[in-house]
């Protein structure tokens, strides 16, 4: 359905209020779109294509409340095309084909196009997902798909090379402060209804929605509905407590408590203490915070801390990672859980982070040195001529594999040593290979054969 300026309507003209909040705040148009400006922001092709109504298949990967049914709606609205809406938790194959009948009588009789927009789209099966292709290919249907889970994993290489993957991000704090202005704005408009905040309020519903528009909206208004009232609002942090009840945010995401949190979790894996690292990552999850911000930090602790003393602590933060994108947060948060576990008594070294601090500021004090002849390749007889690459030394045709006394420095660092391997984990034989070395480049060509 359409209003009078060709944009998507919002459906119950009759009876618009009876709409929940986010539903009468949806947006009909790019000037109203919040967020997303890494693929909608002014010249982004995506942006070009809405606006001259060129629309292309594609799928829109992105947590909830991110926008992604709206956006399709704004693409509709633009393509001058009707828009059919399936849902894989409630359709199947009946009612795929149905949508696709109904796509070619469009064409036929209104010679419209038809965007068929499939929300959750990874639920479907292969063979369903196999349904749509024809008719993506023929061109009966544009196909925009929504999911949220990984497009690599859930769908189908066949779909995936017909439609163009964009991924959505969490709204920005800031962003969610514009949704929620634009809602008490609406609010004020429609319904004569002011609503203020008091104490820190309107930061807390912020926090708690954690980028999600929607779950934004539908806490303001569950608060208004808890007030009831026709004439004022004002919403308080005891307000927002009786209608989240434990999902209370414990602390500011972006503040003090929250840092205070993750280091504790962090110097806690570090001191190899894995029960305090449970604790600390238990607080953050019930604190609303994100796993995967706590799954980052394994990341980092599995280079800073494990290093090379395990190195399989780098593939295990990783695939606790992938488990969580993969299967959600139920059985994603115990896998960063086991991970956490595994760090804190994996053995630790920092060398190769303190050796690559030192390598980064040595860099950068001596950036002028050139590349020794050497190491250089000779890329053309020009180079050639200039002795670049003459006398390089091919490791795999010496003993060991190992170019005894080359040097790979400029000349003026030739005696530099970053790297310090300790006695602990797999770098213990790190450091037995490194002296080993070292011994080779001591010895003379006779000693070394």
């Amino acid at each position: 359905m359409t209003n009078a300026n060709g944009e998507l309507a919002l459906g119950f003209d009759e009876n618009p209020e009876f709409l929940p909040l986010a539903a009468q705040l949806r947006p009909t148009s790019l000037g109203d779109y919040v967020g997303q400006q890494h693929i909608l922001a002014e010249g982004m092709p995506l942006n070009v294509a809405i606006k001259q109504g060129k629309c292309h298949s594609l799928i829109f990967w992105g947590p909830p409340g991110t926008g992604k049914t709206t956006l399709a709606e704004i693409i509709a609205s633009h393509a001058n095309a009707d828009i059919a809406r399936v849902s894989a938790v409630t359709s199947g194959i009946k009612e795929i084909r149905q949508a696709i009948d109904d796509a070619k009588a469009r064409a036929i009789h209104q010679q419209k196009r038809t965007i068929l927009f499939v929300d959750e789209v990874h639920r479907f099966n292969k063979s369903q997902q196999d349904a749509f292709l024809p008719f993506i290919e023929d061109g009966t249907i544009i196909f925009i798909g929504a999911t949220t889970e990984n497009p690599a994993f859930e769908l189908n290489k066949a779909i995936l090379s017909r439609a163009r993957v964009y991924s959505l991000k969490k709204l920005s704090e800031s962003e969610l402060y514009q949704v929620l202005q634009r809602a008490v704005s609406h609010l004020l408009t429609t319904k004569t209804l002011t609503v203020t905040f008091v104490n820190g309020a309107e930061k807390q519903l912020v926090l708690l929605a954690d980028g999600d528009a929607r779950r934004l909206l539908n806490l303001l208004e569950n608060c208004i509905d808890l007030i009831d009232t026709t004439s004022k609002v004002e919403i308080t942090l005891e307000t927002i407590k009786q209608v989240a009840g434990n999902k209370i945010a414990l602390y500011d995401k972006g503040g003090d408590a929250f840092y205070d949190l993750i280091s504790a979790f962090h110097k806690s894996v570090r001191g190899s203490d894995p029960d305090a690292a449970l604790y600390w990552y238990a607080r953050i999850l019930i604190g609303g915070g994100d796993a995967l911000y706590v799954a980052r930090r394994l990341l980092a602790i599995a280079s800073e801390d494990i290093g090379n003393a395990d190195p399989r602590a780098m593939q295990l933060a990783i695939n606790a990672w992938d488990t969580f994108q993969r299967v959600g947060p139920a059985e994603g948060e115990r896998a960063i859980a086991q991970a956490a576990v595994y760090m804190a008594l994996a053995p630790k070294s920092n060398a190769v982070y303190a050796a690559f601090k030192q390598a980064l500021s040595v860099a950068k004090e001596t950036s002028a040195l050139d590349v020794p002849l050497h190491l250089k390749n000779a890329t053309s007889n020009i180079t050639k001529e200039l002795g670049h690459g003459e006398a390089y030394r091919y490791a795999h045709n010496e003993p060991n594999a190992f170019a005894a006394g080359e040097n790979y420095f400029p000349p003026e660092l030739s005696q530099t040593c970053f790297y310090q391997p300790t006695d602990r984990g797999l770098e213990k034989q790190l450091k037995e290979k490194l002296n080993f070395l070292q011994q080779l480049n001591g010895q003379s060509d006779e000693q070394r054969y």
